[in-house]
């Protein structure tokens, strides 16, 4: 690995974010819009063909209407020259407002797509990739070309169509003096691609080291992060380490904003100086009385508004060429394969009219990375309506199975079907209408109780919501909150304890009336009390629906119609609780 200046190491995926982007792809952002961008190039050309007016105008006033006092002729010209103001005027609001309205467009798109791209990944890369990094790439990476996308093209157009406009009237009024005031392009080019390069470098460590500032915001602020720095005494060090993360942000900032800043000082002090020659051309005894004044002010203003664009066109390739860093940052996001996705053809199936009759054929999966399956040969048949419940040591393979029923992950080998359909054949969606899951970490949205239950079943009724509260044994305490079901429950649903918290997510699965119910350590943080009472709406939910239990606790799946002991991914006792004891095996250790 090498290392940035100042920074962390920058690891082989970060490498490949430097590759060349193609800027016919970056090109392809812009076509749903052709014809707003087609209508703002018509009004550039026309503004620049209004704009070359000026010059002329000022001529005539200079050698025509002044030396003979011709104040009609004089009138009309100083009209003209304020009308080519205000239309041109008039032509860039226009221009500014369709310009900036097709770029956000184009972020809109960008921003959706990365969204919606990331919201298919399967949970193997939320579990290897960093949040802050994520976020980074949504807000700082988009945010960051908002400007490029924004003006590039029409700044491209404007200014492209300006020069030319420009030197071909510089040409009419004198090809000569045009020769002298074009030597400057080939090092102004030059320059400028150097400069480009250089910041494109910088900006992709800058944008390495924003998304690292934002996962130490992510971890010290977020609240179990505070609590761990509290607890653990971390704060200063946690403060330190984001001291350091922004002052390296100063460093790449200044470096990049001086980066070839004396280059093209340079560059504009030869701009400064071609006016000079100009004049000193005009006066040598070869030229005298060749250029009239007229004529040499009409050149120079010409000469000046050239410089403009160029400049303009220069300073945009650089913006182009940095911003590069950001769209390989983008595209390396929207060009994740996905993993566990709908299929081509999916199955098209009624979820009400599921049994949920539940077979593992011959299942095995192997996390990336690891060197032994998680899960190997499991064949396990769970009969509609029946309860299975999965025991053993931590690490045996219990979530995994879970995962895999809820397609989180796809197996290595081998199926899980549902009333003898390959879940794979079905879509996602319809799957999450059939499989229900509390796992022992409960999420909670920043919002209302009554918004987190209803992110189940968007359309359910607050009688609905109500009846999965009661359900879950959560309803009474709900009721007699200050605010009830408009209650905010805070951050990660702080507000409550974990044993509310996974009342309120068991309510929230039931919401949904799943045909299979996966409850993986659902009842982990409920006291005995609380979970004796769930523990009795779970057995009367379950009559109708098949419901798969992972549990630490034996006494929570002693009643399961099947119990099967895990070891190491392997199935090694499977049947009751009774007849699991009477073998004298691994689950009457466990239960010892």
């Amino acid at each position: 690995m090498s290392r940035g200046r100042g920074s962390r190491p920058v690891t082989a995926q970060e490498k490949t974010q430097a590759r060349e982007v193609s800027l016919r792809r970056i090109g392809a952002l812009f076509t749903p819009y052709r014809w707003q961008l087609a209508i703002v190039t018509a009004i550039i050309v026309a503004s620049s063909i209004v704009g070359l007016a000026s010059p002329f105008l000022l001529r005539a006033v200079i050698d025509t209407a002044l030396p003979t006092r011709n104040v009609r002729l004089l009138a009309w010209l100083v009209i003209g020259m304020v009308a080519v103001a205000a239309v041109t005027s008039a032509f860039g609001v226009i221009q500014t407002w369709i310009s900036t309205k097709v770029g956000q467009h184009v972020m809109h798109g960008l921003r959706t797509s990365v969204f919606g791209h990331l919201q298919r990944q399967s949970i193997a890369f939320f579990t290897r990739t960093r949040t802050g990094e994520v976020q980074s790439r949504i807000t700082n990476d988009i945010g960051g070309m908002e400007s490029v996308v924004t003006s590039t093209a029409t700044s491209i157009a404007a200014n492209l169509t300006t020069a030319i406009a420009t030197v071909v009237a510089m040409a009419v009024l004198s090809w000569r003096l045009s020769l002298i005031s074009l030597v400057v392009m080939p090092p102004a080019i030059y320059l400028t691609r150097r400069v480009a390069r250089m910041r494109r470098a910088i900006t992709t460590q800058q944008q390495r080291e924003l998304a690292s500032l934002n996962v130490t915001i992510e971890e010290g602020l977020s609240i179990n992060g505070v609590q761990l720095a509290k607890t653990m005494g971390a704060g200063p060090s946690l403060v330190q380490r984001f001291t350091a993360s922004s002052a390296r942000l100063i460093d790449l900032e200044l470096r990049s904003q001086l980066a070839g800043r004396w280059r093209m000082a340079s560059l504009s002090v030869i701009f400064a100086a071609i006016p000079a020659i100009i004049y000193l051309a005009a006066g040598l005894p070869a030229t005298v009385g060749t250029i009239s004044i007229g004529t040499l002010i009409a050149f120079t203003t010409l000469q000046n508004n050239l410089f403009r664009p160029l400049t303009g066109l220069l300073n945009t390739g650089v913006s182009v060429i940095s911003s590069l860093a950001l769209f390989a940052r983008i595209f390396e996001y929207l060009d994740l394969p996905v993993e566990v996705d709908d299929p081509a053809h999916p199955v098209e199936i009624d979820p009400a009219q599921l049994t949920g009759h539940v077979r593992f054929e011959n299942v095995s999966f192997v996390y990336p990375g690891a060197d032994r399956p998680a899960v190997a040969g499991v064949d396990l048949d769970v009969p509609a309506g029946s309860t299975l419940a999965l025991v053993g040591e931590t690490g045996s393979g219990k979530t995994t199975l879970a995962s895999l029923i809820a397609r989180l992950y796809d197996p290595s080998s081998g199926s899980v079907r549902i009333d003898g359909l390959d879940i794979r054949d079905m879509r996602l969606t319809d799957l999450a209408t059939v499989v229900g899951v509390v796992s022992q970490e409960t999420y909670l949205l920043h919002t209302t109780v009554r918004e987190n239950l209803r992110y189940a079943k968007p359309q359910a009724t607050d009688t609905e919501i109500e009846d999965a509260a009661r359900a879950a044994q959560i309803h009474d305490l709900i009721a007699g909150l200050p605010d009830g079901y408009d209650t905010m429950v805070g951050s990660r649903g702080y507000r409550f304890s974990g044993g509310e918290k996974q009342r309120l997510a068991i309510a929230r699965t039931l919401l949904r009336d799943p045909r299979v119910l996966v409850l993986d350590e659902a009842t982990s943080a409920l006291d005995t009390e609380t979970e004796r009472a769930v523990q009795k709406a779970f057995d009367t939910l379950a009559r109708d629906r098949t419901t798969i239990t992972i549990a630490h606790r034996l006494s929570t799946v002693r009643n399961a119609d099947q119990i099967i002991v895990l070891d190491h991914g392997h199935i090694v006792e499977a049947g009751n609780h009774a007849s699991l004891i009477v073998d004298n095996g691994r689950y009457a250790d466990l239960a010892a």
